[in-house]
């Protein structure tokens, strides 16, 4: 089985578009939830979403936005953007996104692997050290756990007692890119694809990834869009500048 890994989406539908265009024939979608936030196109990426199905796990934008939970939590920019993203928004992918499960989810007929959108104790908890990954890899009953939230690719794994991180390693961020992993036996990982519509690893290119269960192997995407064509939405929309210079600052 090939499962295409999508998350972080967050309204960036030029984002979603290129990713999309090159991603590899795939039997299974699964959305790591935070489809809106952040960018202008939250009508046109839910539709996308919708339209493509799969998996899908709720995230923390996605619960601000539909309501499920306040923007408290969220610094001014965050929030601002979420509830323009909520006055935008048409009823039924309100209700839609309002609907998204709660993780850990996973799919019939795959032992082993887990789906979340932050971690599998704490839907919100960023995993962004191997500090913060350590608990988890060391109690999990899975194999591997696919996580989103951080918009930070990368692996976490832990292996005869030692836990590691690794991220991928690309030498240019103007083209399109693909770097591949090995999982191996007797260890357990974490797995973050990558944000499509708000990377902050340092490289604005949007992220994604592909798991080959057969292969027990995980190929990351690093792919160019139309940059210039997101921030001109985040500007004719009237939210804060500072969402459109984080895109091409990867930050």
């Amino acid at each position: 089985m090939r499962i295409l890994l999508l998350s972080d989406i967050h309204s960036n539908l030029e984002a979603l578009q290129a990713c999309l265009a090159v991603a590899p024939p795939a039997d299974v979608i699964v959305n790591l939830g935070d489809i809106v936030g952040y960018n202008a196109s939250p009508n046109e990426v839910t539709t996308r979403v919708r339209e493509l199905g799969g998996t899908f796990v709720r995230g923390n934008h996605d619960k601000v936005v539909t309501g499920i939970d306040t923007v408290e939590s969220f610094n001014p920019i965050a929030g601002l953007a979420a509830l323009w993203n909520r006055d935008q928004l048409t009823s039924d992918h309100l209700e839609w996104l309002r609907a998204l499960p709660q993780g850990p989810v996973a799919i019939p007929d795959l032992s082993g692997v887990q789906f979340v959108h932050g971690a599998p104790d704490d839907e919100d908890r960023y995993v962004v050290s191997i500090e913060d990954a350590l608990q988890t890899l060391a109690s999990s009953g899975v194999h591997i756990i696919f996580f989103g939230h951080t918009h930070i690719q990368g692996i976490f794994f832990l292996r005869s007692g030692i836990a590691e991180n690794v991220n991928p390693e690309y030498p240019s961020i103007a083209k399109q890119e693909t770097w591949n992993f090995q999982f191996q036996a007797g260890a357990t990982y974490m797995v973050n694809p990558g944000s499509i519509g708000q990377p902050r690893d340092g490289d604005w290119r949007a992220g994604f990834a592909l798991f080959d269960t057969e292969k027990q192997a995980v190929s990351f995407y690093r792919v160019p869009y139309d940059l210039r064509s997101a921030q001109e939405r985040i500007f004719a929309a009237n939210l804060p500048p500072r969402l459109a210079t984080r895109l091409a600052a990867g930050r």
